[in-house]
């Protein structure tokens, strides 16, 4: 490559990443009413809620070992024909809950999942590529800020389907004490907000 095409190259990717870096401010406001009323419907739905509140009674003695050797299970079962731990949470009420709700977005929303005081999926409308989000901002930046924490990440492409999309994260609470009880992250084609 030439000295004029390496130059080039250079100004473009500094203009893309501009228009990057303004393209996620520009949606901010969008994002967070987005946050507050429909993603906030997704953390009220009784049928998650009560997912959520058994499986932190499941989960609640787990130790890290533990939850290292969940997320590990599937990972490799996201590339295997077998998918016990995938197929188990893919098949709950709630996940169905979520996927039928992600569905009636006309394509808004590209994935929604919720966890638990862990940070362990619960429910997810579609399979993620991990079970633990707990060291991740989707899940320390919502749950683990407080009940009315909302985490809006940076737009990014999405390589697969090019799709320029931001996770927007809040935290689930109980509905009787307000007590922070897990998370939800939903994914957000923000070309169609």
């Amino acid at each position: 490559m030439g000295r004029f095409s390496q130059v080039a190259l250079v100004a473009v990717a500094a203009i893309a990443l501009q228009v990057g870096c303004a393209v996620a401010d520009d949606y901010t406001a969008q994002l967070t009413d987005l946050a507050k009323t429909k993603i906030k419907g997704f953390a009220e739905n009784p049928v998650v809620v009560a997912a959520i509140v058994a499986q932190n009674a499941a989960t609640a003695g787990y130790d890290q070992a533990k939850i290292d050797a969940l997320d590990k299970q599937w990972r490799t079962e996201v590339d295997a024909s077998d998918k016990p731990l995938i197929n188990a949470t893919l098949g709950t009420d709630a996940s169905k809950s979520l996927a039928d709700a992600m569905n009636k977005t006309n394509g808004l929303i590209t994935e929604i999942f919720a966890t638990d005081a862990k940070g362990l999926n619960v429910a997810q409308a579609t399979m993620t590529s991990d079970y633990w989000q707990g060291d991740e901002d989707k899940f320390t930046k919502s749950f683990g800020v407080g009940p009315d924490a909302i985490d809006i990440s940076d737009v990014e492409q999405d390589e697969s389907t090019q799709v320029f999309e931001s996770q927007v994260s809040i935290t689930v609470t109980d509905p009787a004490t307000g007590t922070p009880i897990g998370s939800i992250t939903a994914g957000i084609d923000v070309g169609k907000l």
